[in-house]
């Protein structure tokens, strides 16, 4: 059993850290084979994956090693050592010291570290290392994922997590490093600066620039919850200062790793929205408003008609665009240089929007890293407008190159004032532009698939679509493209593209009427991920739509053996 070399390695290490050890000792077979019978891989968020013992578990070990192969990548660039690091946290088990491990390692190395004092949100971080003209930076965070798990998101000098070509390099240089337990810490922190309140100060002061109306009237609540993560550090105070009249649900304002107050730590899920929509309900607010637990990503549920109205990532990303566009026009800008960037799997709405006013669109593979890239390839030639990503997050200023949910709630609640002042809410927003574009609707489908059957039963799925042709019945096949082989397959013409995009396990379906699906392995959870996107004449008719063509796909996924 080719694990039991890495198991008998940490099973003779004699400092092994003292939890990890009883960890160890307790694991039957099946756990220990789960925990050792690979490394833990890097996805479209650097590292991820469960707490706990073992090469294929977030670790001091596993993170001490990502840390020096990172370092070492780092190392071979002019002037890094001076430039630095940043690096920062969620509030998550762990977070803290792995942040101080990594701070360690790299001043080992002899790099100056910024080492944030506390937890603080992705953006935050994205933005200091521009900010600093740092050489890179380190996020530790399991973004949305559940309490069980941690993670090691890593950034180039330009704010942006590395693209798959720069992250290649980082893995090879921790490929090198044979044995775990060899990496060395320092024990002087003299090169550890920390950062607090002061970069706060600054990242708020540049961000709130994407304030477009600042004197709109504001006589409406929002609740806000950062579901106990980093969001709370200056969320509330950020909308407050600007005129909003906040209130938090003090219960998901602590840094609780266990997450106790919340059904669940990611502001896709209805249940995440339960405490929160009951306290609007309570003192009568207009929106609600949450950020996961590295703040990169927003949730919105909106007041419409008696009743609390949940958006989807496309939505709440396609009204903060509308609104840009629409105030922009407004006071005579030409848009004609302007790009939006979006990804293969996110909603078209905004892309038709675009469209319609000249606004110029390039569309990316999934991962905001390829949107932070693009906004630094169009400088010089190029205005940078808005990106956006179907997973709840969005970036409006490029100051940052991340999801950036402080933003996004700045960009919210001042669409919410601006389109109250004129009778309507969001939700009534969405329908003036359904009816201009159409009904559009979106959907996803998630496989979740753990452990070593899971991998393998994600990698038959997406190897069947690969060589197979398939029937999805009621709906005709015009495009199948295929981003691993960068091959695509016109059905109407018989003849074979290319896809112009990175090569990534990613295969899509164009459908007559405008419709489409996506299949995707997640790249920092166990899960393969169907995306839908339909259009239909009404609300309706795109919700039956949506509801059949999910159907079909599932059971087409289903009866693969």
């Amino acid at each position: 059993m080719s694990y039991m070399i890495n198991l008998e390695k940490w099973r003779n290490y004699q400092n092994l850290d003292k939890n990890l050890k009883e960890e160890l000792e307790s694991l039957d077979e099946q756990g220990l084979k789960e925990a050792f019978y690979t490394d833990l891989e890097f996805g479209t968020g650097g590292l991820r994956g469960i707490l706990g013992v073992g090469t294929n578990r977030m670790n001091i070990y596993t993170v001490n090693r990502a840390t020096l192969g990172f370092g070492r990548y780092l190392a071979k660039k002019d002037n890094a050592m001076e430039r630095g690091v940043v690096i920062s946290h969620d509030n998550r088990h762990m977070s803290r010291e792995f942040a101080l491990n990594s701070s360690k390692v790299l001043t080992k190395l002899g790099f100056k570290v910024y080492l944030f004092e506390d937890l603080r949100p992705t953006p935050e971080l994205s933005f200091t290392v521009r900010y600093k003209n740092a050489i890179g930076g380190i996020m530790i965070t399991a973004s949305h994922n559940p309490k069980e798990y941690n993670g090691f998101k890593i950034y180039n000098d330009k704010g942006c997590q590395l693209l798959p070509e720069d992250a290649d390099l980082v893995i090879n240089e921790i490929e090198k490093i044979d044995d775990i337990f060899s990496v060395e810490l320092s024990d002087n922190l003299d090169n550890i600066e920390i950062l607090g309140k002061e970069m706060d100060r600054i990242y708020i002061d540049d961000i709130k620039n994407v304030v477009i109306n600042p004197n709109l009237k504001k006589d409406f609540k929002i609740t806000y919850t950062p579901l106990h993560g980093t969001g709370q550090v200056f969320i509330s105070d950020v909308l407050n200062d600007l005129g909003y009249d906040v209130y938090p649900l003090m219960k998901q304002m602590t840094k609780d790793p266990d997450f106790s107050g919340v059904k669940s730590s990611n502001p896709e899920n209805k249940e995440a929205f339960d405490e929160s929509i009951e306290y609007a309900s309570e003192i009568g607010a207009s929106l609600c408003l949450a950020t996961d637990p590295d703040a990169d990503r927003l949730g919105v549920a909106v007041l419409h008609n008696g009743n609390y109205v949940l958006l989807t990532g496309n939505q709440s990303a396609t009204i903060i665009f509308n609104y840009i566009v629409e105030n922009k026009l407004k006071q005579g800008i030409q848009l004609d240089d302007y790009y939006l960037f979006t990804t293969v799997v996110s909603g078209t709405l905004p892309y038709l929007i675009a469209r319609k006013h000249n606004i110029k669109v390039e569309t990316t593979l999934t991962g905001f890293k390829y949107i932070g890239q693009k906004a630094e390839d169009i400088k010089g030639h190029g205005k940078y407008l808005f990106g956006f990503e179907e997973s709840y997050g969005c970036l409006v200023r490029d100051t940052v190159r991340d999801k950036d949910s402080v933003q996004a709630c700045i960009m919210l609640s001042e669409a919410a004032a601006y389109y109250y002042q004129n009778g309507k809410d969001l939700v009534d927003v969405l329908e003036d532009l359904y009816k201009e574009y159409g009904y559009i609707e979106d959907g996803i489908t998630n496989f979740v698939l753990k452990g070593i059957a899971g991998k393998e039963r994600i990698n038959k799925v997406m190897d069947y679509f690969r060589n197979n042709e398939i029937s999805v019945p009621g709906y005709e096949i015009l495009l199948k493209e295929d981003m691993k082989t960068g091959v695509s397959f016109n059905y109407k013409t018989n003849e074979k593209g290319k896809v112009l995009l990175p090569s990534s396990n990613v295969i899509k379906y164009h459908l007559n009427n405008d419709n489409w699906f996506v299949l995707r392995p997640s790249g920092t959870e166990p899960k393969l991920k169907v995306y839908y996107g339909v259009k239909g004449n009404t609300k309706e008719e795109a919700k039956a739509i949506l509801s059949d063509l999910t159907e079909k796909v599932v059971k087409i996924v289903n009866e693969i053996e």
